[in-house]
Order: C-alpha cells, then structure tokens, then sequence
C-alpha cells in the first residue's frame, strides 16, 4: 500500500459514516481520528477547509509527497471510487447519474432529519413530519424486491441511506412519528442495510446513547418528547 488513509470524523457524524461503509465495502484499511466539533483543536482547524467533518488525510508512504486532504462527504466518495478497488458505483453512465441523484436526494433527507429534532415549536416540528413522510413515500416508489437499493448489488446509495435509518432507530424508542409507516419496501430496506457488518460498524457501539444526550441538550419538540418518555415509570 502506497498511502494511509485517515477519516478524521465525529461519533454522531452521517456524513462521517458514509466514508466509513465505503471504505469497510471496499476493504481498504483505514484509521478514525475523532473530533470534538464543539472544541475543534488547532490542527484541525488548520486543514478543515469548512470547519467541518469528514475530511479524508491521505498520506503518501513518501517523503517528499504533501499529506492531501479532501473534505465533503461527496468528493471523499468520488475519490474513493476512482481510486480503490471494488466499485459501489454502477458501470453504466445513466445508472451511475441515477444513483448520484438518490445520493444527494438522502443528504436533502439529513437536512430535514435535523430541521425535525431542532423544531422548537409544534407547527414546525408536524411540518417537518409531513416533509418527511412526503419523501420516503417518493423513495418507496424507487424500490425493487431488493435487498439492496438496487437490487442485488450494495452500492454507494445503500451507504448513504444507512446512517439515516439509524437516527430512526433511536426516534422510534420515542414515539410513533408515523414517518415510515405504510412503507413495506422501505422497511424491509432498513432491515438489510441495519444487519450489514459495514453499517453496524460505522457507527461507535453507544451510539444511540450518545444520540439521545444529543438531543437531550436541544429546546425542541423532540427533545420534549424524549424527557417525558423517560420520565415514564417502568
């Protein structure tokens, strides 16, 4: 191996874990360096472009060849395909497209999964149910017999998808938001994609504690929702 790759990442990270899948799916290996985003050291500030997570630290085993990074989970992935082996993208050209449309189509999804536990007010926070609900019902439509997003074969969409069926695993110990009910080919989705060694991995074990401290701290409907759950006798 001519270089090392190092993820520099944060536990609760989506973004962070789509490297991770791919890297696991493309048998490269790899080291985390995890981050305190709420404490960014200074070496981190010096190569993070955006102030943000993931970047890809790749290091050449020579000398006289600068350390790269790259940030943004999208050109991590891009990169990772044109320079590892086992492909998660597909061949063709149109189905390639297609999938990059669905790629950016979950990261619109993040964007709403983090406007539904910040709401503050009921109003926005059913708004936000109703915007969900709305495009995981556009993305069953998409759906096969499986098990994976297209098909038989994991691709890069299956990466991206993984990590936003984890945060429902830890919104549906809270409550029934209905946002995936009446979705069968979504459900059996998330099923295979929660049983994947690389998803299962991408994620630390106290994940879904350290979610829920997460949300504890936010003033939002969920947050609300979460403490009275808990406030509940056993």
């Amino acid at each position: 191996m001519t270089e090392d790759l190092i993820l520099v990442s944060h536990h609760l990270c989506p973004y962070v874990q789509r490297a991770a899948i791919a890297l696991a799916e493309k048998q490269v290996p790899f080291t985390r360096m995890p981050v305190d985003l709420a404490d960014k050291p200074d070496w981190f500030k010096a190569i993070s472009s955006l102030g943000k997570v993931p970047l890809l630290r790749v290091v050449s085993a020579r000398r006289d060849e600068p350390e790269m990074v790259l940030f943004e989970s999208a050109p991590i992935l891009e990169y990772l395909e044109e320079t590892q082996p086992h492909p998660l993208h597909p061949s063709d050209p149109s189905a390639r497209a297609r999938h990059r449309a669905w790629i950016e189509f979950g990261s619109s999804i993040l964007n709403d999964i983090a406007a539904f536990y910040s709401a503050r007010d009921e109003e926005s926070f059913q708004a936000k149910i109703v915007t969900l609900r709305g495009k995981f019902a556009r993305l069953e439509t998409e759906l096969g017999v499986g098990p994976w997003f297209a098909g038989r074969r994991f691709s890069l969409v299956d990466a991206v998808f993984g990590p936003i069926f984890r945060y429902f695993d830890t919104f549906d110990a809270i409550d029934e938001f209905g946002i995936l009910r009446d979705r069968p080919n979504i459900v059996r989705w998330r099923g295979a994609l929660a049983s994947r060694p690389s998803i299962q991995n991408a994620a630390d074990p106290d994940y879904p504690e350290r979610l829920q401290r997460f949300l504890r701290k936010k003033d939002s409907q969920l947050s609300r929702r979460l403490a009275a759950r808990t406030q509940q006798p056993a």
